[in-house]
């Protein structure tokens, strides 16, 4: 039978054994909905997520990765006020040093632009401690992010487990038009789709008009992808591909992949790139899409071009095109960060760094920084348009500043404006940089990259540092702060539940509400008993002065729709399990949260009649009866609401595949791992 791309490298890598439950034919599409496990070639980490993920990787007591590659990668806690961020740093390369990872130092990029130029290859598998994981899709890869605790057992060599997803197609025809880019290209999807709209899907483009984007336009498309709940999403590996990558000094690791003629999709998305218009993603959420001439004329108080989604050569040649030879408008802050190191070195080599610093850029480090609230905070009420790839309510770091998400044109446009612009109204050469649109296709001309230039950019990998070998490794101290505190344990099963209601959430409560990032929060990633402080605190900031009154011996938390959505981080499930969080009921759950909530044994439990979230207030009493044999047999959950308005029985749905029953039982991820589960 004909195979879609996604189900030919996910039947590639899947792990009979470890899914008993579950009948596997080769080249017979998968059931969708069903148990799976893969074998995951690749992982990353990065520094918010890294020390959890590699406290837990040492508690497993594997003495070496057992993957084809893994990287530790240092781009979010750059900000180094105190010395919290910087002995983080230190742990991690010796954590690095001692298990057999490659390190990426600070400075060097964000992770994913990084793994994107040194490391994917097309048709293997990349499990990441970042819900961006999924740009590695713009290589052909099957990319996805997950929780550190499930990158911990998948560098110790265990299957990483999920339910089989749907696979939409997403047909594109045509070509981008001056002005238009590929973040445009994503915001349409989320315009159709909504947030929400992926959740246990994956996002397989194709057609004429996927031929004609590089691989840094796919990965932007793969990246943000993440915003649509999907599992992950890829292109196909073609000759664009092969370009990348020998530009690279990788052309060894292509191989040419694509669906089968004839291959079956759940659905299929048609988008005419030629029809196109630029768009942005308006206050609060990716989702809220509008068009650029609808929008036209706003004043702007600030710029930034960067982040893991638009911060490659080809997004930072587009935004020097429209700028060189003109100035950042009087009333605008604009920075731009370069996505890595690599990045930063051929723009300068083209011409392109000193345009952007003439026109009046500030340049930023090669790293997260802004898109977490590290750094380059909008103005009070600020306008800012960010290449970024989330815009949820504070994230920028300041509470009422308003961001929408545009292409790096729109950006550069209204930097040099001042205002919300269409650039293709700007008279501008949007090929300035570049030979039919392609960066790495070069030409003699002083202002373009040569071979030369590109090869010794890309193969410059003084910022990276190799595994030690097994002897080497075995003599490594492992370096420790005051501030890296052990992992807590997850709580001992429980057969039922009788427990206060002591927060009540609306819809599309993200992972930045649970837990926020910034400068206040983030250097307290490795020690959970002080970042716990903050849980819900955009929310409601005397949830953790009601948990500490319980003594953190016991609670429940309702939400609404798409609960959880946004970073993978773990924290988000951290936190609450800290405070004494044992159960979490709500409309409906993001993919990855519910699986950290699992991991770390907080039950997830979703209303059967959505109506029932009405009959719950805070400071209700809730009993979930019947825990055990839920666990036991997968049979819903029973539920007495006890409140001001009398009692009600309500009942919970059990989504919880065999596996994620078993972990609950066994007290959580680590737990089970160490009792020897698969």
């Amino acid at each position: 039978m004909a195979l879609t791309l996604a189900e030919k490298i996910i039947q590639s890598h899947i792990v009979p054994q470890a899914c008993p439950g579950t009948t596997f034919t080769p080249g017979v599409p998968v059931a969708r909905g069903a148990d799976i496990a893969i074998r995951i070639d690749q992982t990353l980490t990065q520094d918010a997520t890294g020390t959890m993920t590699y406290l837990q990787f040492e508690t497993i007591g594997i003495p070496r990765v057992k993957t084809e590659l893994s990287v530790s990668y240092v781009d979010h806690n750059t900000l180094q006020t105190d010395f919290r961020n910087m002995d983080d740093h230190r742990y991690l390369q010796s954590v690095a040093a001692k298990y057999g990872l490659w390190f990426s130092r600070a400075g060097n990029g964000i992770c994913h632009q990084v793994h994107l130029e040194r490391f994917g290859k097309p048709g293997k598998t990349l499990l990441g401690s970042d819900s961006h994981t999924p740009t590695g899709g713009g290589i052909g890869m099957i990319a996805i992010g997950a929780g550190g605790l499930d990158v911990a057992v998948a560098m110790g060599g265990g299957a990483f487990h999920l339910a089989m997803p749907k696979i939409y197609g997403v047909k594109l025809t045509g070509k981008l038009k001056k002005g238009v880019g590929a973040k445009d290209v994503i915001l349409e999807v989320l315009r159709r789709e909504t947030v929400k709209g992926g959740v246990g899907a994956i996002y397989e483009y194709f057609g004429s008009g996927a031929e004609g984007l590089t691989v840094p336009q796919r990965a932007t498309i793969t990246n943000m992808g993440a915003e649509l709940g999907a599992t992950c999403s890829l292109f196909p590996s073609d000759s664009a591909t092969k370009a990348f990558l020998e530009a690279m000094g990788r052309g060894d690791s292509w191989q040419e992949l694509k669906a089968d003629e004839g291959a079956v999709y759940d659905k299929i998305i048609e988008i005419n790139l030629d029809e196109l218009k630029p768009m942005a993603a308006q206050p609060h959420s990716p989702d809220a899409v509008a068009s650029i001439e609808s929008l036209a004329g706003k004043p702007v108080t600030q710029v930034c071009i960067g982040s893991c989604t638009n911060s490659s050569l080809d997004d930072l040649a587009a935004v020097a095109a429209i700028v060189k030879g003109k100035h950042i408008a009087s009333g605008v802050e604009a920075g731009i960060a370069p996505g890595s190191r690599t990045t930063l070195l051929m723009a300068e080599k083209a011409g392109i760094l000193g345009d952007l610093i003439r026109a009046g850029f500030r340049i930023l480090e090669s790293a997260c920084g802004p898109c977490i609230g590290m750094g380059f905070a909008p103005n009070t009420e600020g306008v800012s348009l960010r290449t970024f790839n989330r815009n949820f309510k504070g994230r920028s770091g300041t509470a009422d500043a308003n961001v929408y998400l545009v292409s790096p044109e729109t950006a550069a446009a209204a930097a040099i404006t001042g205002v919300i612009t269409d650039a293709s109204t700007l008279d501008y050469e949007d090929e300035t940089y570049t030979t039919n649109g392609r960066i790495t296709l070069l030409s003699g001309s002083d202002k373009r990259l040569s071979a030369c230039d590109v090869k010794t950019a890309a193969t410059d990998d003084g910022m990276l540092i190799p595994p030690k070998d097994e002897k080497e490794s075995a003599a490594v101290e492992i370096l420790r702060g005051p501030n890296i505190k052990p992992c807590p344990a997850s709580p001992a099963f429980q057969g039922s539940l009788k427990l206060p209601v002591l927060l009540k959430a609306g819809d599309n409560i993200s992972t930045d509400d649970i837990m926020p990032a910034g400068t206040k929060v983030l250097p307290f990633r490795s020690n959970i008993p002080e970042i716990s402080k903050f849980t819900f605190e955009r929310i409601d900031t005397e949830f953790y002065a009601r948990a500490e009154k319980t003594n953190f011996s016991g609670c429940i938390v309702v939400g609404g729709e798409n609960y959880g959505q946004g970073s993978s981080r773990e924290h988000a499930a951290l936190g609450p399990m800290y405070l004494g969080v044992r159960a979490v009921l709500v409309k409906s759950f993001a993919r990855i949260h519910k699986a950290n909530l699992i991991n770390y044994g907080i039950i997830p439990v979703t209303f059967v009649n959505p109506a029932d979230y009405d009959a719950i207030s805070m400071g209700d009493t809730v009993e979930i009866t019947n825990i055990q044999e839920a666990m036991e047999t997968g049979c819903d959950f029973v539920i007495k609401v006890h409140g001001a308005n009398g009692d009600k029985t309500i009942s919970g749905e059990n989504s919880l595949a065999e596996r994620s029953r078993e972990i609950l039982r066994a007290g959580g991820l680590a737990a089970y791992t160490r009792a020897g589960g698969q």
